[in-house]
């Protein structure tokens, strides 16, 4: 039986326009992907509907339709799929927030990312929309919260992505976090 192709040969088929690729792809970097899914959904309200192989699923289809992008390696895939998945569930919290009408916003616990301090919760909607202010400010270090805290990516794995240095990386992800604190405590 033939062995299956690497990420990086995949990635190169996706370029070309290969539609299969990105199938081969998730199959590949399907338990990455189910772990990634995992920790989000961990974040997430306890009575959350969404399941993580929704998740996976949806963030496949998502995936399937991006033609614009030039892939160039596993993190920036991982990467994309967490932006994805934030968007699905983004998206998800604010169709749920819509269906309860007049009712406050579930508390999501960012423990992991330490970007708020123990016990203190934000909502996934209140972090995103701090996110894209955070990206008009400073793209790059939107990026790298999105790589780190939501795609689960090393320092180095980072690194390499913003095609910076691990210690560029250290010094935006703590500055990331200090931004993103300060903005979330404004909406208390």
């Amino acid at each position: 039986m033939d062995a299956p192709p690497d990420v990086a040969t995949l990635l190169g088929e996706l370029d070309v326009g290969n539609d299969k690729a990105v199938t081969e792809l998730v199959v590949s970097l399907y338990s990455e992907l189910r772990r990634l899914a995992s920790s989000y959904l961990r974040r997430e309200r306890s009575d959350h509907t969404l399941q993580t192989t929704a998740l996976v699923h949806e963030a496949y289809l998502r995936l399937a339709d991006q033609r614009e992008v030039r892939w160039k390696n596993r993190e920036q895939f991982m990467g994309i799929a967490a932006r994805l998945m934030r968007r699905i569930l983004v998206d998800y919290s604010r169709s749920h927030d819509a269906q309860k009408r007049g009712k406050g916003f579930e508390k999501v616990f960012l423990e992991e990312a330490e970007i708020v301090s123990k016990g203190k919760a934000a909502d996934v909607v209140q972090l995103d929309e701090a996110l894209i202010r955070l990206a008009e400010f400073d793209p790059q270090q939107a990026h790298l919260v999105e790589l780190r805290f939501f795609g689960g990516l090393s320092v180095e794995e980072a690194a390499a992505v913003l095609q910076v240095s691990p210690t560029t990386v250290k010094r935006n992800w703590n500055l990331a976090k200090a931004w993103l604190a300060r903005e979330l405590r404004k909406g208390d």
